[in-house]
Formats: C-alpha cells, structure tokens, sequence
C-alpha cells in the first residue's frame, strides 16, 4: 500500500473520530472505570517513572503545538509521520500538573499494581484546532480471557464434528469443489499456547490432514484451551490453510496496551498481508475507555483491510454485560454492567456473536436460537456501542434502542457448549464452545470464501461489514439464516437484524457467491 491511501486512511478515521465522540467532559470518570479504582487499593501518589496517554490529532499532519506544549510541561510526544495519533509521555508529577488531574498508584484485585487517574484529562484550549481528544490515563487494561465453555460428550448430539461443522453452515458444497483455504492464511491471536500434540490428534481422529501453526511471539505458556480450539475450529473447516498463532500476552503487560495491540496488527499485517484474523480475546469494555484510546488500533485494522485481511472478534461471553468486569471487581449488575468488548466493537471489525444450534444426525442444519443460560451468566454478547457512530452500512436498520451508534454484533455462529464443535484438548476429545469459538468458525468460512472468490476472478474479500450488510438487503441466494428466538440479557432476537445475532448465521455456498458478484457489481 504507498504511503498516499495510509495518509489518507489516518485522515478519514480522525474525521470519523471527531463526528462520533466529543472529548470526555473534564471531572472524575464515572461507571465501570470508576468501579475498578474504587474496587482497588489507593497506594496514593504514582512513584513510576513514565506514565502516558494517546492522543486523538484532528488529522495526520506533524502536531507541532502538542510537541512545543508538551516540552514546556516537560513532557514528550511520540508521533510517527502519517499517523492521526501520538503518544504523550512523563514523568506523574508532569503528566499531573500538565492536566491538572490526580495520578496514583493502585493495587486491583489480583494483586496488580497500576498507576490511573480518576479524572478525564481536558485539552488545552490552545490545542484544540489539533487535538481531537485524550484518552485514559491508565496503566492496566483489564483483559478478557476466553476459555473453553466445554461439555463432556454425554450431552445431546455430542456436539459437531468438522463434517457436520460444514453441513450445518453450508460449507461443504465449497469442499467438494475443491476450496478448503488452499493458499490463504488464517491467523490466531491469544494469551495461550497449544499442546501440538493435542492438534495432531485431532487430526487423526477426523481424517484431516496434520497441521503445525506458526507461533509468532514465542508460545504463551498457559494452556488454557482457548487457542487450542480456534486452531482445530479452522482447521476442520479450512484444512488447507496456513494456520498462524501470534502470542498477544505482551499487549497485557504493563502499560500502553492499545498501541501495543496497533503494533502487533501492523506487524502481521507485514508479515501475513490480506490473511484472515481471528480474535477469541478482549482488552476491555467500551466504557472503560474513550474512542481516542482506540485510535491506534482502529488505524492499524484498516491499513490492514486494504491489502485483503478480514478481522473477527467474538461479541463476548457475559451475555451483554462486558462492563460487568469479571473478577475485576464485585456488585450487583446494573446499568454500568451493559456494554461491548471495546475492540470487537470497531466499525470495521466484524463482531460475532453465538447461537444454539439443532441439526439432524449428518449435521444438517435445522434451527437457531441465541445463546444464553442466565443459571451460567453465560450467553452471547451485543449491544450499542458507546464509542462509535452507526457506520453508513448500518443505516437502513430499523433498532429503536440504537441511538445513531453502531450496534453489535455484525453476525453470529454456534456458541452453546451444549451444541458446540468437537475438539480435542489435554488429550481428550470434548465439545468447545463460547463466542470465541464462532469468531474461529467465521475465520475459517472466510477462508473458503476468500479461495473461492479469487479462483472465479475477484479479490480478497477485506473489510467484510459493508458487504454483509449490502447482501442482507436483497441478493439473489439467501445468504443468512435469521435467528429470530431468544435473547441475552441486554435485549430479544427478532425477525431481520437484532443486537443478540446480528444479521444471523451463514448459507456459506450462497454468501461466497453472493460476495463475488457484489464485487463485480458495486467494486
């Protein structure tokens, strides 16, 4: 990509920025940020040596009067020429007295030391005409980390197998034709690692061809079993493709997550360009932060769509309630409670939310209904976003409660444990499940889809939500099974879009046509 559409990448996002949300008013934060300092201890003044924030620039030129402002306040900018964001950095007491805010030091709940302030910081008014907002000054990120929703084999059905994983989304007329993700790249990122011998005997067991991802990063040595079930979830339905595990854990290290994350999308994008992303992970709700702490990573994700990559997030596990903050911090559930994993809810991330599937005996597929099981506080995630403004593709949708924001999720696949995907971990054969098993599931028909469209002459499919929301307005082949039963905890499923399924789940065979000829049509 030249330098010119990355300049003009930065320049339409700090536009979209500006339009959809204003500066934090100045005072103390409220909602779920403030439960999480309230819920840990104040150790009382930051002793770090750095603390920093990022910067929203009103575009991407040079940000001469952050940088003289920022010396006279002893503080120092990191800006690279091209980005619409900088990183603003000092020592507390500068970083304090520069944004007349409090820094201290704090101890959460797991024994993490962090430093944050309660207060929003304000932009000088002699920054305004190139500062479009400050994000959080925060030193921690609480993260989301997926783990297997797993059943023992004695539920109904037990579960799908890869076979039966193709027929229920109707994938596998595309197998019989020869396209199971041959010469495209499927890419993992996780807090765990796998077991390859986990891998090698699922493989065995169904048939498949043996499989060793790339790891990039170094393995993380946990093993939860999360990236364990993306990695046999994509390769029962992509068994061709180029499977690559990135080791996310250092984006959780310290402070400066949401750049770190910018960076390691930047640096697969070098690495794998126009491959399939799949995230099963979270770094935060969408009230913890502001819309210019995801600047960064909003830009890294669109410079990546075009040369080709298409990124899937999973919605969540708490049912609608990703502010609730997990073992972060302990109240009963109230409005603060409801909100979105902040990053699956970028406009050009497409959110995947889960379902409950029947099928016959082969896998065909014969209903759907949302996931949720209030007993488990268990159940598929979606909602309004707080951060974004409802992107021109999400226009046309009738949603009373959307307030003009963007909604989640895009779309959905099986979630339900009791319903989900057989996969081996630690050596025994169990049911996977969880949003962050669809988001893999999506990945891997990307794949199939992506093999398709180029053989028959189009491209790469990239950034996917416009064009799943152009094809649910009228195509020729049904491309979506709507989900119109159940619920999460925030809102209903119903007839045509919701915030519990999105647009429903796929008819792969008729979504990768139908892609192919949007391509041809509209470009």
């Amino acid at each position: 990509m030249g330098l010119s559409a990355v300049l003009t990448a930065a320049v339409v996002l700090v536009a979209d920025l500006h339009r959809s949300s204003a500066p934090a008013e100045a005072g103390v934060i409220s909602g779920p940020y403030a439960s999480l300092l309230a819920s840990s201890v104040d150790l009382g003044p930051a002793r770090t040596d750095h603390v920093q924030l990022t910067a929203a620039l009103r575009d991407d030129s040079r940000p001469d009067l952050l940088m003289g402002w920022a010396v006279q306040q002893n503080l120092s900018v990191r800006w690279r020429p091209g980005d619409a964001w900088a990183i603003v950095e000092g020592a507390p007491d500068a970083v304090s007295g520069a944004f007349d805010v409090d820094v201290h030091d704090y101890r959460g709940k797991r024994g993490q030391v962090f430093y944050a302030s309660p207060q929003q910081p304000r932009i000088p008014q002699s920054l305004n005409i190139e500062v479009a907002g400050f994000g959080r000054i925060l030193g921690y990120t609480p993260h989301r980390e997926s783990k297997i929703w797993n059943m023992p084999l004695e539920v109904p059905d037990q579960g799908l197998n890869p076979s039966a994983l193709l027929r229920t989304y109707n994938a596998l007329p595309l197998h019989d034709k020869g396209y199971k993700g041959k010469g495209t790249t499927v890419v993992v990122f996780a807090f765990d690692g796998f077991d390859q011998a986990d891998l090698d005997t699922f493989a065995t067991s169904f048939n498949l061809p043996k499989f060793t991802p790339e790891v990039v990063g170094g393995m993380p040595p946990a093993r939860r079993g999360e990236a364990t079930m993306d990695l046999e979830a994509i390769h029962a339905i992509a068994p061709e493709a180029k499977k690559v595990l990135v080791n996310a854990r250092p984006t959780v290290e310290g402070d400066g997550s949401y750049e770190k994350i910018a960076k390691m999308m930047e640096d697969t994008e070098r690495s794998y360009p126009g491959a399939v992303w799949s995230f099963s992970i979270g770094w935060g709700c969408d009230k913890l932060i502001g819309a210019a702490d995801l600047v960064p990573v909003r830009a890294a994700l669109v410079s990546a769509q075009r040369s080709g990559t298409t990124a899937f997030d999973a919605s969540g596990d708490l049912a609608g309630l990703d502010c609730k903050g997990g073992d972060e911090w302990s109240s009963p559930p109230s409005n603060n409670d409801v909100g979105l994993d902040a990053v699956a809810s970028i406009p050009e991330m497409v959110d995947v939310g889960g379902t409950t599937v029947s099928t016959d005996d082969k896998g065909d597929w014969l209903a759907e209904q949302s996931w949720f099981d209030p007993a488990l506080s268990q159940g598929t995630g979606g909602g309004v976003s707080n951060l974004y403004d409802r992107p021109e593709w999400q226009r046309a949708l009738s949603v009373p409660n959307g307030e003009g924001k963007r909604l989640t999720p895009d779309i959905a696949a099986v979630a339900d444990p009791f319903t989900g995907v057989q996969i081996v971990f630690n050596q025994q054969l169990i049911i996977g499940g969880g949003t962050s098993l669809a988001a893999p599931i999506w990945a891997g028909l990307t794949a199939l889809m992506n093999q398709y469209v180029v053989d028959k002459g189009g491209s790469l499919i990239g950034n996917l939500n416009p064009i799943l929301y152009n094809i649910a307005e009228g195509t020729p082949l049904p491309a979506f099974r709507d989900v119109v039963l159940g619920g999460n905890a925030v809102a209903n499923a119903g007839p045509g879009y919701d915030l519990v399924t999105g647009l429903g789940t796929p008819n792969v065979e008729n979504l990768a046509q139908n892609i192919l000829v949007t391509q041809k049509v509209v470009g």
